[in-house]
């Protein structure tokens, strides 16, 4: 029998997912009003298992994003909220700068694209470089031109989580870890969930179970024309003796051709260097490894329609991403259009994320943040990159309008 999760008849709200973004979700709710019933509910044991512990940790600065575009209001505010919320609890972090880099002639216009998009989303000190400036930055880096970003920084988003835990449950809100949700039903105004540990009833639900979203979603009764694709990013860490070669953060133009950043090196929080991601399909949703495989979703995922047109516009790239996946020279080789002294045997095996992208059905990668509502849940269908940076901005967006749902 469903119980309820709090004693009294107070609104009450539950988030699916213990992620970065769920936690900062509650976190706002509790804010907006410290009288609301506010609970999470994360499958695993611990927060912050899946995209937000394998976040490489860059505090990005919103130059990417189209201007208006959720995810450029979202990172520029969340940004700002992140920085504060890391000098309030005391979280290390540090505003390095990056640059991004035109390595040959066809780049320069979309680099020159990209400072203009900055200059509009309100970023301030960007800073055009030509080859000689580049090299003051980055003396081993290659480049016709860069732009550098002083927004960009490095932080531990593992760390952060920990803490918006620790600020939920100071503030009255419980954190259930080892509650993966197997069914949702609406019964007399009410949402019953279903979890491995117990049946609850809440009022709102919020949905910010990243990789399992659309599942969450249509348990709850939306029909829905995305799904979930994944898609791993893996890195290799350059060994301490050749750290040397990069200085804070580089990044290349990103190629029209493919939706994704392409690889660049990154200086970590906790030290070290990483050299990454590429982006090939996981053939399961928490799929890290190369060998990680799921008959069941692998099936839904090669089903999905909107993946056979993204097969045929991008197969070539795909291919390449593939190849580099189980190729050290291939990947190298990619790298060395950055930093032409990286060698591979500089390299060694880091770690792994899965990109939860959401997909239409024909075949469009949702580029923006999508945010879908019920009478009485949110939830949030597409939040890759920048939302970890984006995540108390995001937070807000969906604490404010739930709380507008709870309202008379």
């Amino acid at each position: 029998m469903a119980q309820p999760l709090w004693p009294n008849n107070m609104p009450t709200i539950t988030i699916i997912g213990g992620g970065i973004t769920g936690l900062a979700t509650a976190y706002q709710l509790l804010r907006l009003n410290p009288k609301l019933q506010v609970t999470v509910l994360e499958k695993e044991q611990q927060i912050a298992q899946h995209q937000t512990g394998h976040n490489s940790g860059v505090i990005h600065s919103g130059i990417y994003y189209t201007p208006g575009s959720l995810k450029a209001q979202n990172c520029i505010r969340g940004y700002h909220q992140l920085i504060d919320f890391c000098k309030e609890h005391n979280v290390p972090y540090e505003l390095c700068g990056k640059i991004i880099v035109a390595t040959n002639d066809d780049e320069l216009p979309r680099l020159q694209a990209l400072y203009e998009r900055g200059q509009q989303n309100g970023l301030e000190g960007l800073q055009w470089l030509d080859k000689a400036a580049i090299h003051e930055r980055e003396p081993h880096v290659n480049g016709l031109a860069g732009i550098f970003v002083p927004q960009t920084g490095i932080v531990d988003y593992k760390l952060v989580a920990q803490k918006l835990q620790e600020a939920i449950e100071k503030m009255g809100g419980k954190v259930l870890t080892g509650h993966a949700v197997t069914g949702i039903q609406n019964e007399s105004n009410q949402i019953v969930i279903t979890t491995t540990q117990q049946q609850y009833t809440t009022d709102l639900l919020i949905n910010c179970a990243g990789l399992y979203s659309d599942k969450i979603a249509t348990m709850a009764g939306l029909k829905l024309d995305v799904q979930i694709i994944p898609f791993r990013g893996e890195y290799w860490l350059v060994k301490p003796e050749k750290e040397y070669l990069v200085k804070d953060l580089v990044y290349p133009v990103p190629d029209p051709a493919f939706p994704f950043l392409g690889v660049h090196f990154t200086r970590m929080a906790g030290g070290g260097l990483e050299a990454g991601p590429n982006a090939v399909l996981a053939f399961k949703r928490e799929g890290y490894s190369r060998t990680s495989f799921q008959t069941n979703e692998f099936i839904e995922i090669l089903s999905w329609p909107g993946l056979h047109s993204i097969v045929k516009r991008y197969w070539r790239t795909g291919m390449g991403e593939m190849y580099r996946s189980w190729n050290k020279a291939a990947f190298t080789k990619a790298l060395q259009k950055l930093v032409p002294e990286i060698q591979a045997d500089d390299l060694l095996p880091g770690g792994a994320g899965v990109r939860a992208q959401a997909c239409s059905k024909d075949g469009k990668l949702l580029d923006d943040f999508y945010i879908v509502e019920q009478e009485n849940a949110i939830h949030l269908l597409n939040a890759p990159s920048p939302a970890a940076t984006s995540s108390l901005s995001i937070g807000l967006t969906l604490a404010e309008r739930a709380v507008g749902k709870l309202e008379p």
